[in-house]
C-alpha cells in the first residue's frame, strides 16, 4: 500500500467504504476483462468514483493488484471464521464446507477462470496448500491429510469447472471429508 493510500485511511481521510468499493469493483472487472487487461478507468467507473480518486488509495495497477489479493484472501477468511465460529467438532467442519459453497456460488471474482486460466491457475498453486492447511485443522481421524487434500482439490474443480447444482457439491465436499450424509 503507498504513502497517500495509508494517509487516505487516516481519521479525517476518505471513507474507507471506498476503497471497499474499488476493490469489489475490481472483482467484477476481473470477473469480465481477466487480469491482463484490467482498466483502472473501468474499475473508477464501476465502483462509481474518479480515476483521481482511485489513485488516491492505489498508486498504480500492480498497487491495486497486490491489494485486491489480499481483500480477496481477506474475504474467505472472515467468511470462514464468522461461519464457524462458536462450532466445533464436525459441526464447525459442515459449516465451513457450507461457506466454501456458498462463496463460490455467490463471488463474483470467480469468472476470471473462464478469462484467465493461466492467472487463476498460478493463483491457485499459492492458495491450495493454505486452503489444505487450514482444512485439515478442523478435520479429524488418522486420514485428515488425505481428506483435507481431497476436499481441497474438489473445491478447486467446482472453482475451475462450476457446477449447476450446490447441494452436490456440498455432497461432494463432505463425503471427501469424511462427514456422514446430512439427513433432511
Amino acid at each position: 500500500m503507498n504513502e497517500s493510500a495509508s494517509a487516505a485511511r487516516t481519521p479525517g481521510g476518505p471513507d474507507p467504504s471506498t476503497s471497499r468499493r474499488i476493490l469489489d469493483a475490481t472483482a467484477e472487472v476481473l470477473g469480465r476483462s481477466g487480469m491482463s487487461k484490467l482498466s483502472l478507468s473501468e474499475v473508477a467507473l464501476q465502483a462509481g468514483v474518479s480515476r483521481p480518486t482511485l489513485y488516491r488509495w492505489f498508486s498504480s495497477k500492480d498497487e491495486l493488484i497486490e491489494e485486491f489479493s489480499r481483500y480477496e484472501q481477506e474475504l474467505f477468511d472472515s467468511g470462514i471464521a464468522r461461519a464457524t465460529a462458536g462450532l466445533r467438532g464436525n459441526e464447525r467442519l459442515d459449516a465451513a464446507l457450507r461457506f466454501i459453497v456458498e462463496f463460490q456460488s455467490s463471488y463474483s471474482g470467480v469468472r476470471m477462470v473462464d478469462i484467465e486460466p493461466g492467472q487463476v491457475l498460478s493463483r491457485i498453486a499459492l492458495v491450495l496448500p493454505v486452503m489444505r492447511e487450514r482444512l485439515e485443522r478442523m478435520i479429524s481421524g488418522p486420514d485428515r491429510a488425505v481428506a483435507a487434500a481431497t476436499v481441497t482439490r474438489v473445491a478447486v474443480c467446482h472453482y475451475i469447472v462450476r457446477g449447476e447444482d450446490a447441494d452436490d457439491f456440498l455432497a461432494q465436499l463432505r463425503h471427501a471429508a469424511g462427514l456422514k450424509p446430512r439427513t433432511s
